[in-house]
């Protein structure tokens, strides 16, 4: 199973530089979108129906915001929108699908770029989801948590972590969380394969910075302990340019 996760800054913007096209070629099972900035009804889903995906989209209240979803080629069981966190489901920051054999989580990470009380979002969205996963796994242990953390977790994973070291996304303490969500269970996929340096998933507009590959990996693919036989391989496709950010691809292996 190929499984993408890609935040698409806008769905509708996205598509009009030709998001369906680059699906259909590289043709993946199961998608998790991050910032899609629309409502349901806003959203055009026939070229993604006549492809063989079910859509289901989780939007802020606020519109033009946030906004995360799943397309699947394969039914899943169930489709959970939200985690029952209110002011984390009012923004639209996650969805889950159950399928047979495991579960998907398109997730959306608050910024806290914007100023001091975002960051103090943040931070609380860091411990609730942490929360709401620990539960989660004691019913769903196969889990896989797509989706843009807006965090660099190693300075491997950032292009200047000197100057970014009091910046928000590289912040000490948001550093300590991804490595205290790895600890309780889980699995950074990309770096199973790949530990080399310059492997970014998303790019300031300013300053020529993808062309310079100045850039930071904030979107994962995090599995949990018991998927961990599954996994097959694991990228980064920074040639696809709809977005400010690139996907991120995981193949698991079919649960034998």
């Amino acid at each position: 199973m190929k499984i993408i996760s890609y935040n698409v800054n806008g769905i509708r913007a996205a598509a009009r530089k030709g998001l369906n096209d680059w699906i259909k070629s590289a043709a993946p099972d199961l998608i998790g979108l991050q910032e899609t900035k629309a409502q349901p009804d806003q959203i055009e889903t026939s070229g993604l129906e006549a492809m063989g995906y079910q859509s289901f989209f989780h939007s802020a209240e606020k519109k033009g915001y946030s906004g995360v979803a799943i397309l699947t080629r394969v039914a899943p069981q169930n489709v959970i929108m939200g985690c029952g966190i209110d002011y984390i489901d009012r923004e639209g920051r996650v969805i889950r699908a159950d399928f047979e054999d495991f579960s998907f989580i398109s997730v959306y990470f608050p910024s806290g770029s914007s100023g001091d009380h975002r960051q103090e979002v943040k931070m609380q969205f860091l411990t609730d989801f942490q929360n709401y996963i620990d539960e989660l796994k004691k019913d769903r242990p196969n889990l896989i948590i797509s989706g843009d953390y807006n965090i660099c977790h190693k300075p491997i994973d950032i292009h200047d972590p000197v100057r970014n070291a009091t910046t928000s996304g590289f912040l000490p303490e948001e550093r300590e969380w991804v490595s205290g969500f790895i600890d309780s269970g889980f699995i950074d996929t990309f770096r199973v394969f790949n530990e080399q340096p310059h492997n970014y998933s998303w790019w300031s507009y300013r300053a020529n910075a993808r062309a310079n590959n100045k850039g930071w990996r904030i979107d994962y693919h995090m599995a949990s302990e018991p998927m961990r036989n599954r996994l097959q391989r694991a990228a980064i496709l920074p040639q696809a340019m709809h977005s400010d950010h690139c996907p991120v691809m995981l193949e698991i292996s079919a649960d034998y």
